[in-house]
């Protein structure tokens, strides 16, 4: 039996500004109505990442509430965060996304799951399991919005 890759990633160009559609990332409160895993219930307005080191909350499918720690942030064209339980250290999983203009009206987003220093043994099997497939997923719910509203 092969490996799971551990990095995974998906990109496609996507018919929106890069400004537009990293707007829809870095607000919090949208990425429920974006979410290609079906794992995000609800995030509360008021969480526009803004940089390194901030945090915002995301409430899951399942109750779970999570904190989700900005580790990587470039205004437009790049964000990643780890989620964490409440009050504890992340465990090492990361989602990332990148984002390089074409053009004014179109974009190359690549979305990236790593959990190449995931410790919690419990989400091993949900990391084992995540496909390019359910980050292509976000990507095309994220390009139909983004297009809606652009």
């Amino acid at each position: 039996m092969d490996e799971p890759q551990q990095i995974v990633s998906a990109s496609r160009a996507i018919s929106a500004s890069a400004e537009r559609i990293f707007e829809l990332i870095a607000d919090p409160s949208s990425q429920p109505s974006w979410d290609g895993n079906n794992n995000l219930a609800s995030s509360a307005p008021g969480q526009r990442v803004r940089q390194v080191g901030d945090i915002f909350k995301t409430t899951l499918t399942n109750g779970a509430v999570r904190e989700n720690h900005v580790v990587e942030f470039i205004e437009g064209s790049k964000i990643a965060w780890r989620p964490a339980e409440p009050g504890k250290q992340p465990p090492g999983h990361l989602w990332r996304w990148e984002l390089q203009p074409i053009n004014s009206t179109l974009t190359n987003v690549t979305h990236t799951y790593d959990w190449t220093a995931l410790t919690d043994r419990v989400r091993l099997e949900k990391a084992r399991s995540t496909t390019p497939e359910m980050l292509r997923e976000s990507m095309d719910k994220l390009a139909m919005l983004a297009q809606a509203s652009g």
